[in-house]
């Protein structure tokens, strides 16, 4: 049997649109919710949205966005943190690359996290991923300097994709390096998909990159790779 979906909000509604976010800017929108306002940590494709919250949860004087382009999860998401009386989270319904072009200020976000996103398997597909050389590069302009790009995701060969696109960034210095990624980060929460993606026996990459100054001295982002095609 399948449940209906509903529509109302038992609390307040923390959804906003991009219109929203250019009139009045993020500091007024989030207004007395947060101490400081800026910068944002953004979680792209936020899913089921537990990892959202649970990090809006454990820092509750910052401030969060959540993009997802699914009606359906953005108003799921609305309703369970209208329930928990949440008050400094907001969520945009678009794509990503909306999100980022049309809403977010150069240096304006701490943190972006982008947890296992869609791999798009097939090679005539990969001009689809989300990670992208473009999109990285504007994701660096919103990045506070030294801010950070994690990154997470259970397919090799998208993990592959992720380390030669964010290696080629002069602007990204990968935090674990010698290493392209960790298959496990203490403390970190899983995503109930991870958990799921687990209990398969699939393998985790995690990817931490954080924006310095354009790399001059030999080696400082590794060895040169060749960008995806």
């Amino acid at each position: 049997m399948t449940r209906r979906l509903k529509y109302d909000i038992p609390g307040v509604d923390w959804r906003v649109t991009l219109e929203e976010v250019s009139e009045r800017g993020w500091s007024e929108i989030f207004g007395a919710d947060v101490a400081k306002p800026l910068p944002l940590v953004v979680e792209i494709g936020f899913g089921r949205g537990e990892f959202l919250q649970h990090l809006a949860e454990a820092e509750p004087e910052t401030a969060f966005v959540g993009v997802e382009y699914s009606r359906k999860r953005v108003l799921k998401l609305a309703r369970r943190l209208a329930r928990t009386g949440a008050r400094n989270v907001r969520l945009v319904e678009c794509t990503a690359q909306e999100l980022v072009a049309d809403a977010l200020e150069d240096g304006s976000v701490s943190c972006f996290w982008i947890n296992f996103p869609d791999p798009w398997p097939k090679k005539r597909h990969f001009k689809r991923r989300l990670i992208q050389p473009d999109f990285v590069a504007a994701l660096c302009r919103r990045l506070v300097p030294g801010g950070l790009l994690r990154v997470a995701t259970d397919h090799p060969e998208y993990a592959e994709w992720i380390d030669e696109v964010l290696r080629a960034d002069p602007r990204l210095e990968n935090r674990y390096a010698p290493e392209p990624f960790r298959s496990e980060v203490p403390g970190r929460m899983p995503t109930a998909y991870e958990l799921e993606w687990r209990a398969l026996g699939r393998s985790c990459h995690f990817f931490e990159y954080a924006k310095g100054a354009p790399a001059t001295r030999e080696g400082a982002t590794g060895p040169p790779r060749p960008k995806p095609s």
